[in-house]
């Protein structure tokens, strides 16, 4: 029997690469979208959800199991970027972001975590971020989010365990996708003691991105993760460098590795 696999946030991006990938591999693929109307022409069927609305999480849940009768993995990806000087992000914003990078995935597990007992497994991939492992300057919102989201991931996983569902967490860096698009920019503003430093950050980041690996390893990632007999808790995929900046931040002393990141990022 093919896994239901459940993906949020699959109408763009590394979340439609993973649900299209998995398609191909013959697994029975639901995807989300917060307008499932306006997306053309899907491999797989994409149901409706906001992740920063209860209800809505839960009548997807249960839209899917009157169809299937099970979800044999749920793979969190809907997520939004945010960047700025923290100073100047509005404080809304900052509580937009946790609600769909945090919060979010927190009552969609909530919401499955009942069938899955009930199936005496399941599987849950929390999609995170490379950035999540560190304080990245302007991108303060979005490493306390995706970090916060690995530690809920490391605790569940434990309290989950003796009912047969393994949690995990696959940490991307940057990937050629539109995510930049969909983020939240602080805008630069004219004068602003932040302004140049600011600025060059951003390009920075646009560039990384436009320049990042193909959504398809994640994709591949994500397959390998879902076959593995026992799933570890964290997964990276990524650059060497980015992937290598997590160990460096173990060995490194804290002002060393302050240095470094100010380095590359011309501050």
């Amino acid at each position: 029997m093919s896994k239901v696999i459940f993906i949020t946030g699959a109408s763009s991006g590394i979340g439609k690469a993973i649900g299209e990938f998995l398609h191909h591999k013959n697994f029975k693929v639901y995807g989300t979208s917060r307008n499932p109307e306006r997306i053309e022409n899907s491999l797989f069927p994409l149901v409706k959800l906001d992740v920063r609305n209860v209800e809505s999480i839960q009548l997807a849940v249960a839209e899917i199991l009157s169809k299937e009768d099970r979800i044999d993995v749920v793979i969190n990806n809907a997520g939004v970027g945010i960047t700025g000087p923290l100073e100047e992000i509005p404080t809304e914003e900052i509580k937009n972001n946790f609600e769909t990078n945090l919060f979010g995935p927190i009552e969609v597990m909530k919401a499955v975590l009942p069938q899955m007992r009930k199936q005496k497994k399941g599987l849950i991939i929390n999609i995170t971020s490379i950035a999540g492992y560190m304080g990245l300057p302007y991108r303060s919102v979005y490493s306390a989010s995706k970090g916060a989201l690995e530690l809920i991931t490391e605790a569940l996983s434990m309290e989950v365990k003796e009912f047969g569902i393994n949690i995990t967490n696959v940490a991307p860096g940057d990937f050629a996708t539109n995510i930049a698009a969909g983020r939240y920019h602080a805008p630069l503003v004219k004068g602003s003691d932040y302004e140049k430093s600011y600025g060059t950050t951003l390009q920075m980041m646009d560039e990384h991105v436009d320049g990042g690996s193909n959504p398809n390893d994640m994709a591949e990632a994500i397959f390998k993760v879902i076959n593995a007999q026992n799933p570890k808790i964290h997964y990276k995929v990524g650059a060497f460098m980015q992937k290598f900046s997590i160990v460096l931040k173990r060995i490194l002393p804290d002002t060393v590795y302050e240095k470094m990141l100010m380095n590359h990022y011309k501050l």
